[in-house]
């Protein structure tokens, strides 16, 4: 939309004013309304169904339920157990959902439409067909329409296309959901609007809750495969066996059947899963970081390289036009500038040395500092979308003088051109376009003022060249007489927070690679202010090969790239993808979509474009970039502590498979009832893993999971299994057979060595490590000498050679344990 007094080329349609109220009213009666609903969390029906309805909570109920048939009833206390983690998850997850609701209607993109001849902001559920939507720079086309206004107005519909080069659209032209806007500004009218549109399964996709694939999921639902094909035969051969040992006692061979299959299913091990990453969505949602996919979590914890945009990244949003410095004729270095901010007060004074700025020329052809800055105000008023630079010209120059410059057409900054420009009717009569943008684009290689824009670059400065051309500014040749003005020096405001990220990122090695539009000098100063390592040596993404190995080398060794296009920001990424990097990308602006979109992790500013927003899987929602590490943290924190956790339940399900199998070929009891089952897998296993898997862990995530569970999972199952099915055996040898002191004799040894396999697990030791041990320790030392509860357990050690011999023999199994961990896990880890 042009200023004020801006004469467009060709007839332009009348500025619409917009449906009425009673129009909105009677569209959103008929149904006309973009209402579709935009998910950020699965519904709560769907919740409670994945956390009842899952294949192992069947097995289990159906266990539960035969317990129930031939009691007594604290054989039946597991399924208790399963109901009270089934009930967790499902309160962890609906927390989660409200948490994600909430923030995703903080986060929702919020278009302007104009109704009543006002411009108003409404959610993008309340857009009706035939509504005037206004578009600016960032904006995301949320419905499909036609577009009725443009001025300079440039699409890219990449995202719908692939096609990565905007589109000029002009009045008339189709504009489709999912598109962006990076040039210009315009409005449309909405022709499709809910299920119609495009943007309804854009919307769908960009803010659903999914579980997409990650290495720690996939690992468990491989281990989870495979211990279903064990447990039906075994399963099957256990009931067979001990029908056949208590054939005068069906009701206890069922019950010690029950015992047998139970511990197979580590069903807390899906469940521990989903709660630590709904409590870690919970946790970074109370930091205003949005995360749209759960496992993103973990996948930004695998990262090992970050991109990062310097502008609303590393730097802030504003700028500060700090010096106005004018040009001698013909671009040959500064004339006497004014090494002051500009003050529009006193635009003639003397400068601090006792000189004068420029005369203007007697034919006006070379203007000076008066006729630059008011220039530069009509610049700026010509702008109805600012970005950050014209904002600070704006702010230094304030409006334009009424009459004097008058705006002719205005032509708004685009990425791809690096200027933005008016034509102007000066007030000498003449006409002239005005360009401001970068000087390395708009100067010819080798220009003097050239080397004074790399000086202050180099200080970490944002310069813009101003410029003067005969030439109409949709003319291919706008730039190739272009007469040189004027070096406007703009500050950036680095961010407060940005140095000490960087150094967590150091730290953590992750190396972080500063990948800008801006000028490399100008990048590469801004990264070395702020430590980065490399920053130093900045990389002219213009020079910068195409594709192949030849771009994967530049990109692997290179920390800072300047001047770099939003489709090299993407070759950049599947470059550093393609070395095998975890890549995180982050980014505010509509130049880091295409990046963002195929990095494995996007990470979006909250007040970035809505288009960034749409394809991040996290998001900043107070564009804090020091929240970052809090996110790494606690992936790392749910990747470790699910390892930990996965050890002692996979244990569990070895030494149990293992039982079972040496029951059938033995043809003896089953040493353990359900209830044994179940005070060991909460005292070893159901009790610590909880707080293990909340607990802190900045262990760095690394791949291969499956493989580092299983080296002690198997042999430590193994190990357990043999030295409980041992110890069974040397007691059932006595002359006098006491099924109960046996039993008891077994759950001591099985006890002994999974605490050992928990101390292990646990390692570090902190003080709540050891008091957790402790604790678990002194709960089963209560179990056995507690009358009613030795009772209600039916555990009673008989004598004293036959628990001494447990106790050996669990010693003995420990020092194995000790040996599986040092020589096969500790060395694996080497």
């Amino acid at each position: 939309m042009a200023a004020p007094g801006a004469h467009a080329t060709g007839p332009r349609p009348a500025r619409a004013v917009g449906l009425s109220s009673a129009e909105v009213a009677e569209r959103v009666a008929r149904g006309q309304v973009n209402d579709v609903p935009v998910r950020s969390s699965r519904s709560a029906r769907e919740i409670v169904r994945a956390n009842v309805f899952t294949r192992f909570n069947a097995i289990i109920g159906v266990m539960f339920g035969i317990i129930l048939v031939v009691g007594p009833i604290q054989d039946g206390l597991f399924g208790l157990v399963i109901v009270a983690n089934t009930a967790i998850g499902i309160v962890q997850e609906l927390r989660a959902k409200k948490t994600l609701d909430s923030l995703a209607l903080i986060g929702e993109a919020k278009p302007q439409v104009r109704r009543d001849g006002s411009a108003q902001t409404v959610p993008t559920g309340q857009i009706v067909l035939d509504d005037t939507v206004l578009l600016g720079i960032g904006d995301k086309v949320v419905v499909d329409g036609l577009v009725t206004e443009a001025d300079g107005l440039e699409i890219d519909e990449s995202l719908l296309t692939g096609e990565p080069d905007p589109v000029l659209k002009h009045p008339g032209a189709e504009v489709m959901s999912g598109s962006f806007v990076v040039a210009g500004a315009g409005a449309f009218t909405a022709t499709r609007v809910g299920r119609q549109a495009y943007a309804a399964q854009l919307a769908e996709e960009a803010s659903r809750f999914t579980l997409v694939r990650s290495e720690l999921r996939t690992g468990i639902d491989q281990i989870l495969r495979f211990i279903t094909y064990l447990l039906i035969p075994t399963a099957i051969g256990l009931i067979i066996s001990q029908l056949a040992v208590e054939g005068s006692d069906w009701r206890e061979a069922v019950r010690r059947m029950v015992a047998g299959i139970v511990p197979m299913v580590p069903e807390g091990l899906v469940l521990l899963t989903s709660v630590a990453f709904a409590i870690g969505v919970i946790r970074l949602g109370r930091k205003q970081c949005l995360v749209q996919e759960l496992p993103a979590i973990e996948g930004l914890a695998r990262v090992d390289t970050v991109c990062l945009d310097k502008t609303g990244t590393l730097t802030e949003g504003g700028m500060d036009l700090i010096e106005l410095r004018p040009l001698r004729r013909g671009g040959a270095g500064p004339a006497s500038a004014d090494r002051t901010r500009p003050d529009r007060a006193h635009p003639d004074r003397a400068h601090p040395d006792g000189t004068h700025p420029d005369p203007p020329d007697p034919d006006g052809s070379h203007p000076d500092r008066a006729a630059l800055e008011q220039a530069l105000a009509a610049m700026g008023g010509a702008d109805s979308r600012p970005n950050p630079s014209m904002q600070a010209v704006i702010d230094a120059f304030g409006a334009p003088e009424d009459g004097r410059w008058r705006v002719l057409e205005a032509m708004p900054f685009s990425s791809a051109r690096k200027w933005s420009g008016v034509q102007l009717l000066e007030p000498q009569g003449s006409e002239a376009g005005w360009l401001l943008g970068a000087p390395d684009v708009l100067l010819p290689a080798g220009d003097p003022a050239l080397a004074e824009v790399d000086e202050l670059g180099a200080k970490g400065l944002r310069v813009l060249l101003l410029g003067r051309t005969p030439v109409a500014l949709d003319s291919p040749e706008a730039t190739a007489r272009l007469e040189p003005l004027a070096l406007l020096v703009l500050q950036q405001r680095l961010r407060a927070d940005a140095a000490d990220t960087l150094r967590y990122f150091e730290g953590q090695q992750v190396r972080a690679k500063v990948i800008s539009g801006d000028s490399a000098i100008s990048v590469g100063a801004v990264a070395s202010h702020l430590g980065l390592p490399g920053g130093e040596q900045p990389v002219d993404a213009r020079t910068l090969p195409e594709g192949g190995e030849e771009l994967a080398e530049v990109a692997d060794r290179t920390s800072v790239f300047g001047r770099v296009t939003p489709q090299q920001k993407r070759e950049l990424v599947a470059a550093l993808q393609a070395r095998g990097h975890t890549v995180a990308m982050t980014g505010d602006g509509v130049n880091d979509v295409l990046a963002l979109k195929d990095a494995d992790i996007g990470v979006a500013m909250g007040t970035g474009s809505d288009a960034t927003r749409a394809v991040a899987q996290i998001v900043l929602l107070d564009d804090r970039f020091a929240t970052l590490p809090s996110v790494v943290a606690e992936g790392r924190r749910v990747i470790g502590n699910i390892e930990r956790v996965a050890n002692l339940f996979l244990v569990k399900t070895v030494y149990s498979v293992l039982l079972a199998l040496l029951v059938v070929i033995t043809q003896v009891p089953y040493p353990f009832l359900p209830r044994h089952s179940t005070v060991l897998s909460t005292l070893t296993i159901g009790v610590p893993a909880f707080f293990l898997a909340l607990a802190p862990n900045s262990e760095r995530a690394r791949t291969g999971f499956v493989r580092r569970v299983l080296r002690l999972a198997v042999p430590g199952g193994v190990i357990a299994g043999t030295a409980t099915f041992t110890s069974y055996m040397l007691a059932r040898a006595d002359d006098v057979t006491d099924l109960e002191a046996d039993t008891s004799v077994a759950t001591l040894t099985l006890f002994l060595v999974a605490m050992w396999v928990l101390a292990i697990v646990a390692r570090p030791y902190t003080w709540w490590r050891l008091l957790l041990i402790a604790t678990m320790g002194g709960a089963f030392a209560l179990v056995l000498v507690v009358p009613w509860l030795s009772d209600f357990f039916q555990l009673s050690l008989a004598g004293t050679r036959d628990p001494w011999v447990g106790v050996g023999i669990a010693l003995v199994a420990g020092l194995a344990l000790e040996v599986v961990w040092r020589v096969i896990v500790r060395r694996g880890d080497a």
